[in-house]
């Protein structure tokens, strides 16, 4: 009998330390492991794939934003970009970023010329934008939750009623599309600009969300009961989640298990130039795993 233990708590042990998919998807490259790639920052976050593969990133204490190339070089592509958090490039080419230093929306050129999205709603200023995401249409989804920064200037309150998310249309009109969130964080969209999935962080839940024609949210289901920083979704329609590990699920809610990373996870996509190497932001450092699947 204490074999029989034994034996189970070994195995529940491995499961917990590597990710368990679905045999039919084979999620990681045979024989890849995580790889750092790079160290020595404060606190990196929002990681988004240039056309080209290269994965740009910010470490936001330090007010840059990073570029990574798939032949493993790192390079600092800003330094001065107003705090950004969260980015997600464009058809423009420009680099769409959450820029709480100002609490606004920003798109900067290569040229690192920024260009003001959304500084506010209904006449008042924004909590501080935090994550994104841009539609097939241009239209962008951001969350904008509050949490405090030492660096903003006197008189900046938080939105109580506000911790939402908002819906930048191509027309430059910003709606609130949530607003019932005890903590608002990582969003993503399906390729299709169908399906929009958003996570309540605080209270631990992924909703999941039709998309209309409109901008506007349709029919809302619990997707994961868990809470994620940053999200993103392969080829395969998975959604991979970052909290103390990545966790990842199937299009249809299935948790197909986890993956560890040596420092806890605040955001994930995937770059290269066949868009198949996992790229994870980690607190002080960032990592790279080479996958089966790609991202779209």
């Amino acid at each position: 009998m204490k074999k029989i233990l034994l034996l189970l708590l070994v195995a529940c042990t491995l499961s917990a330390r590597a990710i368990d998919p679905d045999p039919s998807q084979k999620l990681i490259a045979k024989g890849e492991k995580i790889t750092k790639a790079g160290g020595g920052y404060i606190f990196t976050e929002g990681p988004s794939v240039a056309p080209d593969g290269r994965v740009f990133f910010t470490d936001q204490p330090n007010d840059k934003i990073e570029v990574w190339s798939e032949g493993g070089s790192i390079t600092t592509f800003m330094q001065g970009c107003e705090r950004s958090n969260g980015t997600y490039f464009n058809k423009k080419g420009e680099l769409v970023a959450c820029a709480d230093l100002h609490n606004r929306l920003v798109a900067f050129s290569m040229e690192k010329q920024p260009r003001i999205l959304a500084a506010s709603f209904n006449g008042t200023h924004l909590n501080g934008p935090n994550d994104l995401w841009i539609a097939p249409n241009g239209g962008i989804y951001f969350s904008d939750p509050y949490y405090f920064r030492e660096y903003w200037e006197n008189g900046h309150k938080e939105l109580q009623d506000r911790r939402g998310v908002y819906y930048l249309s191509p027309e430059g009109k910003v709606t609130r599309v949530i607003g019932d969130y005890k903590q608002p964080n990582g969003l993503i969209g399906t390729p299709d600009g169908k399906v929009l999935y958003v996570s309540d962080i605080n209270d631990r839940k992924i909703w999941k969300y039709t998309l209309n024609k409109d901008g506007s949210l349709g029919s809302k289901t619990l997707f994961a009961p868990e809470g994620s920083d940053g999200m993103t979704i392969d080829n395969k329609g998975n959604v991979y989640l970052t909290n103390k590990s990545i966790s990842v699920y199937s299009t249809k809610g299935e948790h197909l298990g986890r993956i560890e990373v040596p420092e806890q996870p605040s955001n994930i996509t995937f770059g290269g130039k066949k868009r198949d190497i996992l790229f994870i932001t980690a607190r002080t450092s960032v990592y790279t795993l080479r996958m089966n699947v790609r991202g779209k």
